[in-house]
Parts: C-alpha cells; sequence; structure tokens
C-alpha cells in the first residue's frame, strides 16, 4: 500500500515526523514523503529535517512563497504529475496549509483517498486562510484523525460519516514528547543570558495581526508594560519584522529595551525556550497545544481558537488584542492566579502509532 505523504510549512514537519517513524513497525505499507516547499529557507525548513529526524523527502516540488491563489495552484500543477507517476493508494495531508488544500484537491480529482491528520479542528472565523483550508479538506477526505473531541463533534455536525472519524491524539504532542530531553540539552538559555521562569516568550505572526498597524499597536501597548517587569523573547517572524521595519512602530519597538527580537530558531532551541518560561504570548494555534503539554500558561492573542480543549482544560487562555485584556492575563500568571492545568486525552505520544494501526486496517 503505497502512501504519499504531504509537507509544505513549518507546522507540518512536527506533524510528519511521528508518522515517519511509525511507518517503519507497520507491514504492508510503502510511505513516500513530498515536500512541497511552501516553506523553504535553510534555517526554517532543513533544519527541522535534521533536528527532527525526518528521512529526506522523496520528492520535492520546490515551489516557494507567493499569494495564497498562486502558491495553491503552483503546488497543484507540481502535485499532479507526482500522483499520475506514482499512483499511490492514497495521500495524507496534515494541518492547515495551503499544501494541505492543494494536494488534497488533487488526489481527490484524480480518484485517490485522501487522509488528512488533524481534522475537525474550527475556529469559527472564516477570515483566516487557514480556517477555509481546514473546512474544505475534511469536506473530501476519506479519513479524518482528530486530535481533540471537539474535531469529532464539529465534523459530525457538518455531515461527516462517523465511520470515517476518528479519535487519535495528537502528533504534534508525539513529537514534543520525543524532543523534549533532547531539548533540554539545548545552550540557549545560557547564549541568551536568560534565567529559566525568568523571561516570557513571544510569537506573533497572523496578518491579522501583524499587517494592520493599529492593531499592532495595541498589542504593543500591552508588551511596552510587561517588558518592564519581565524580559520578552521574541523570535520574530519576516512578514512581522518587515511590517514593524516599515512602518512608524519601529521607533516604539526600538525603545523597549527588554523586547529581545531575535532571528527565528530551530525546534529543539524553540521548545527549550518555550518549556523554560514564565509565560509565552502567542497568536500561534499549535503553541497554544505545546504550552499545554508544558503546563506552561499562554495568553492567546486572538479572539477565537481553532483548539478549545487548551482553554477549556489546559494552559491556554484567550484574550484578543486589548491591552488591559492582555495585561490582566499577564497579572494573573505574575501573581500566581492562573489555573490549574489539566493534558487532554490521547495527548500521551502515541498519536501516529493508532493513526498508522487504523491506516493498516482500513486500507
Amino acid at each position: 500500500m503505497k502512501i504519499i505523504n504531504v509537507v509544505g510549512a513549518r507546522p507540518n514537519f512536527m506533524k510528519i515526523a511521528p508518522l515517519m517513524a511509525a511507518y517503519k513497525n507497520a507491514s504492508g505499507i510503502e510511505p513516500m514523503l513530498v515536500h512541497t516547499g511552501q516553506h523553504y529557507d535553510e534555517r526554517m525548513s532543513d533544519l527541522f529535517f535534521r533536528q527532527l529526524g525526518i528521512p529526506e523527502p522523496d520528492i520535492n516540488l520546490g515551489v516557494g512563497s507567493a499569494s495564497h491563489a498562486v502558491q495553491t495552484a503552483e503546488i497543484m500543477k507540481s502535485f499532479e504529475p507526482v500522483v499520475l507517476e506514482h499512483k499511490p493508494d492514497a495521500v495524507l495531508v496534515v494541518g492547515d496549509v495551503n499544501s494541505t488544500i492543494a494536494c488534497g484537491l488533487v488526489a481527490v480529482k484524480l480518484g485517490v483517498k485522501l487522509i488528512h491528520v488533524e481534522a475537525g479542528l474550527r475556529s469559527g472565523d472564516r477570515t483566516m486562510p487557514e480556517e477555509i483550508n481546514r473546512v474544505l479538506t475534511d469536506s473530501i477526505s476519506d479519513l479524518l484523525f482528530c486530535t481533540e473531541t471537539s474535531g469529532v463533534d464539529n465534523l459530525k455536525r457538518e455531515g461527516v460519516s462517523a465511520e470515517k472519524i476518528f479519535l487519535v491524539g495528537n502528533v504534534m504532542i508525539d513529537t514534543l514528547l520525543k524532543n523534549k530531553e533532547k531539548a533540554n540539552a539545548s545552550k540557549i538559555l545560557d547564549e541568551s543570558n536568560l534565567s529559566a521562569g525568568a523571561y516570557a516568550v513571544l510569537t506573533l505572526h497572523r496578518p491579522a495581526n501583524v499587517d494592520d498597524p493599529v492593531v499592532l499597536g495595541r498589542i504593543l501597548d500591552a508588551l511596552e508594560v510587561i517588558q518592564q517587569d519581565l524580559p520578552i523573547v521574541f523570535p520574530i517572524h519576516p512578514r512581522t519584522r518587515k511590517n514593524i521595519a516599515g512602518s512608524s512602530l519601529a521607533g516604539r519597538v526600538k525603545t523597549m529595551t527588554d523586547l529581545r527580537l531575535i532571528d527565528p530558531v530551530g525546534y529543539l532551541d524553540f521548545l527549550k525556550l518555550t518549556s523554560s518560561a514564565r509565560l509565552v504570548l502567542t497568536d500561534s494555534g499549535g503553541i497554544q497545544e505545546e504550552t499545554t503539554i508544558l503546563k506552561v500558561p499562554c495568553i492567546t492573542l486572538r479572539e477565537n481558537t481553532e483548539r478549545p480543549v487548551t482553554a477549556e482544560i489546559g494552559s491556554n487562555q484567550i484574550v484578543g488584542t486589548d491591552p488591559e485584556k492582555i495585561i490582566s492575563a499577564y497579572r494573573e500568571v505574575i501573581d500566581g492566579h492562573w489555573r490549574e492545568s489539566r493534558i487532554p486525552d490521547l495527548w500521551d505520544g502515541h498519536a501516529a502509532e493508532r493513526i498508522v494501526e487504523i491506516l493498516t486496517e482500513r486500507l
């Protein structure tokens, strides 16, 4: 049974790594790995492959960055000949990036079964490109693997047959648990002159937050206050750096001496940063999950989340971009009033094994 596994962007790498490892223990599956090249720079693509032990892609489409429409179209044009040549029994996609929907569409139009890992997640916000990708991919998939019960409920509500839906846990957590000890050896705290528990980590990349100077300015209002108490380490996304540099906000950021902008870092260094932080401020979905496992307080700078279990029982609190709400949540952490968190069901490091077992039975 030949399965083409697709990765395209950084969040995909942490999700595909445990699957590629689990295939090694499965009989009767011939996995292929296709990298679309949606994220293609050495530091943030090749480095992740090396650190996570992902095998070299069998095929790299090398698509690169572009607008959503152009990128999706280019991935489809490049992926179709791969499917036609290799004639897989199934195509497996992960997450919610443009590579996910593009390769999914190619597969189903060629009559190939489609498997979606991390299915059913919904923020309810159709202005997010990722939400569109999630909804469309789920609607055309043959097998849907969910990380949390909200995903199962969403799919059933949308009319997906229960026979296609499986609650298996979270493959990204498989990767975290496998690499946590290795990440502990990272020297990034020493190199950055940081002490465990005495700093915050910030990530900020969503267009709704970083493309609008008014919204970004409101977030900076809160960061200005927090960095006076606690250093904020900010591995800054190229898009965010560019937007700040090209706006009137650049001067404000320069005056914040403890808002420490650094280049993006590899997976192990970032895991060390987040696991040792007093708190994390983010607009990322995956980081909400990782901090839940690490039991590190997470303040999410969005009005919604597609991962509600992290806010229901995990360490995550959704605050939006109101400076007062951000600072209020920060004070809760510092004053020791953050609620005790729990680990979601099946987030135990064995999700990939469950998926491969089901694939063996069902396909």
